[in-house]
């Protein structure tokens, strides 16, 4: 007999259902997840120097039965629960926290301050609410451990860091984690932000963010005394002009309609008032979904760094560097579209929604590139009065890497768990076979 497509769908529904964490399983452990949290929100670490971070999450890991693997790709972590024969199932966090100051009068905001990179003393925030992805998947791995009959296969836990820097999922997988340890049929992640209120989650099948590219411009004048310009040739000028026509390439250069952004984040240049510097240097971040648009603006960006030097004089050509980089984060759509059952089963019908492809980026796509299937969904993060108070009035609430950002733990954390268990539930209940035949449609 063929199943109508009705009757297959009330199947599936009732097969989401079956596997839904019960509220009595999320609430065993959201004191320890929400501890967790409370710990690495006041104690955050920059991007790969999170070595406190990663060991706490380990030693908690290890404590709910997970064979623990440490400074994978740096302070990166995998943890590995084996339970019969059935899929591989990857679910990843990420560790690090962003140099902001915390401005959002929390009690237990953090007040950490660390030594950059560069040497610069630097406030510390999770500001993009990793820490909260951090403490559900802590709930989430504690809850799969203690309900073994419900799933079986491997579970695969990442801890991944220098998110933020755009290197931790490179570096995890030149040092192996997909030779050294299994590697997964189905890759997981999440993200929290205010797009959505807590308690609710977004599923954005296909391209779900934008591919990223770092640029720094160094521009190369002539130093001299502030008084005399005359003998100088002003690197500050020169950045100057070059900023407002970067700001021509997307408005003149690109298709319009087309999806592309350039800013300047930085300009840093000069000692003191009185002296003209020999150098400038700037920031950029571009955001494209097309590999032809990428590339037509990193050319557009070195052709008018080095002509506004030249029409000023500069003595040598400027430097133009893209210093990191990653590709767009593609769902599978098969596999968003298999999703939505459990999702909708753990939080509610009203409680998922599809979302439109947003413009951040992040490195989630390294690990899809690998050739696994990818999900990688947004939770709710916004206090839900606060929400529906600045979409009446037509404000927006503070989005991630703002000082004000935080999320309202208690119910995105209990959504983010139980979003987590009913997804690895599904997918870990699901023979390999079955789960490779339904993601077989490649990445365009």
């Amino acid at each position: 007999m063929i199943l109508s497509k009705l009757s297959l769908l009330a199947l599936l529904t009732a097969f989401a259902c079956a596997l839904a964490p019960s509220s009595k399983e999320v609430e065993s452990v959201y004191s320890d997840a929400h501890a967790l949290y409370l710990d690495l929100h006041q104690n955050p670490e920059l991007s790969a120097h999170e070595t406190q971070t990663a060991a706490k999450l380990a030693a908690r890991l290890r404590s709910a039965g997970y064979d623990v693997t440490e400074h994978v790709g740096g302070t990166g972590l995998v943890a590995i629960l084996k339970n019969g024969a059935g899929p591989v199932i990857m679910l990843r966090t990420e560790l690090d926290a962003l140099p902001v100051e915390e401005k959002t009068g929390l009690p237990y905001a953090s007040k950490v301050r660390s030594t950059d990179d560069a040497g610069r003393d630097v406030p510390v925030m999770h500001a993009c609410g990793h820490d909260l992805h951090m403490a559900a998947l802590l709930g989430t791995a504690e809850v799969m451990a203690r309900s073994k009959n419900t799933w079986h296969g491997t579970l695969m836990l990442i801890g991944q860091p220098a998110e933020e820097t755009i290197g931790g999922a490179e570096g995890m997988i030149r040092d192996g984690v997909f030779t050294r340890f299994p590697k997964p049929d189905v890759a997981v992640a999440l993200h929290v932000g205010n797009e959505f209120p807590a308690g609710m989650a977004a599923i954005t099948p296909g391209v779900y963010n934008t591919n990223s590219d770092s640029v720094r411009i160094t521009i190369y004048g002539k130093g001299g005394h502030g008084s005399m310009p005359q003998s100088a040739i002003d690197p500050i000028v020169i950045a100057a002009r070059t900023i407002l026509a970067l700001q021509t390439i997307v408005s003149r250069e690109i298709k319009p309609g087309e999806m592309a952004v350039v800013t300047v984040g930085y300009i840093q240049a000069g000692t003191k008032n009185n002296i003209i510097p020999d150098h400038a240097e700037m920031g950029l971040t571009i955001r494209t979904r097309k590999q032809e648009v990428r590339q037509q603006i990193l050319a557009a960006i070195a052709r008018i760094a080095k002509a506004e030097a030249a029409a000023a004089g500069a003595p040598r050509e400027p430097s133009v560097e893209r210093y990191e980089g990653t590709d767009l984060v593609y769902n599978n759509p098969a596999l968003a579209e298999r999703l939505r059952a459990p999702l909708e089963a753990a939080l509610g019908k009203d409680k998922v929604v599809t979302g439109e492809p947003i413009t951040p980026s992040e490195d989630f796509s390294y690990f899809v590139e690998q050739g696994v299937p990818g999900f990688y969904f947004s939770l709710g993060g916004a206090d839900p009065e606060k929400f529906a108070a600045a979409k009446a009035s037509g404000s927006q609430l503070p989005s991630n890497h703002s000082a004000l950002f935080a999320p309202d733990v208690d119910p995105a954390l209990h959504a983010g768990i139980a979003a987590e268990v009913a997804v690895l539930r599904n997918l870990l209940n699901t023979s390999t076979e079955e789960l490779h035949k339904s993601t077989a449609t490649p990445q365009p």
